[in-house]
């Protein structure tokens, strides 16, 4: 197998599902990932689909048979919750003889960035790149624990490229207030690594209902974000060993914002000419 996770694999096939595989898939992003824990026949109820259907949903995941599906999310959800305690011993105490801990942490953050090129789908990054050049609507950013900061270092970019750039705050009363302002078919980015941030995830079941389009961005395990996301970029960030590094989501934002750019030079040259006369 590849790395990736269920929800990683549902989000390259969903394009080649039947409307009754896609049933599943929903019904299984939708309840992720208890419902595929559960029997065929509780699974198939559940989304509204037939017991043949899940497993040919299943089988388009490239899982063997149902067994080995519900193995990987086993494993899954065990490397989700895994703390910085329990992910081995420091990179320093596993290096090899000669070799210098920098060299090293480098050469695995490298392997990671190529690794994320190959688990976020090209279609996916242009969609997400396209919804931002458009600026008939807003664009809001929020992001957790440890990666609030990626969201305040796009926001920053982003206001120099498009209107209509706002960051959510991080106290709720605060974005409650806020939520108020969101639109149907406002764009959200939400950045979200293990181990998650429950409250994003109330944030984007809150974004849903409001029908407004969540962008996640996050590592190969999936935030819970994903069953309510139109749009997933997922990255690399395991490094087997007591820290995880986010350095390939930092990647992936300046990629998006060197995209965008391209696709609303027209405008955003202009606007970036008006605030260096600013």
């Amino acid at each position: 197998m590849d790395g990736k996770s269920v929800a990683g694999r549902i989000h390259d096939a969903i394009h080649r599902l039947t409307a009754a595989e896609k049933r599943a898939a929903r019904g299984l992003l939708g309840s992720y990932p208890t419902l595929g824990l559960a029997p065929v026949a509780e699974f198939a109820e559940q989304a509204g689909a037939s017991s043949a259907t899940v497993l040919r949903f299943v089988a388009q995941l490239g899982y063997k048979s149902y067994p080995d599906f519900q193995r990987a999310l086993r494993e899954e959800m065990e490397a989700r919750s895994k703390s910085p305690l329990q992910r081995g011993v420091p990179l320093g105490d596993q290096r090899e003889p000669d070799s210098h801990f920098l060299d090293q942490f480098i050469s695995r953050a490298a392997d990671n960035l190529r690794a994320t090129a190959g688990l976020i789908p090209p279609s996916e990054f242009e969609a997400v790149c396209t919804r931002l050049a458009e600026t008939k609507a807003q664009c809001w950013l929020a992001g957790g624990r440890f990666t609030d900061f990626l969201a305040g270092y796009m926001e920053a970019h982003l206001r120099l490229i498009r209107p209509g750039v706002r960051r959510l705050d991080g106290r709720p009363a605060t974005r409650t207030d806020q939520l108020i302002d969101i639109r149907p078919g406002d764009t959200v980015i939400i950045f979200d690594v293990r181990r998650y941030d429950p409250a994003l995830v109330e944030l984007a079941a809150e974004l849903a209902s409001q029908r407004a389009q969540i962008v996640l961005i996050t590592d190969e395990w999936m935030s819970p974000v994903n069953r309510f996301a139109k749009l997933v970029l997922p990255c690399r960030t395991e490094m087997d060993r007591t820290w995880d590094a986010n350095g390939s989501l930092l990647a992936v934002v300046e990629a998006l914002l060197a995209r965008t750019t391209e696709l609303a030079w027209p405008s955003a040259s202009k606007r970036m000419g008006a605030i260096e006369r600013s």
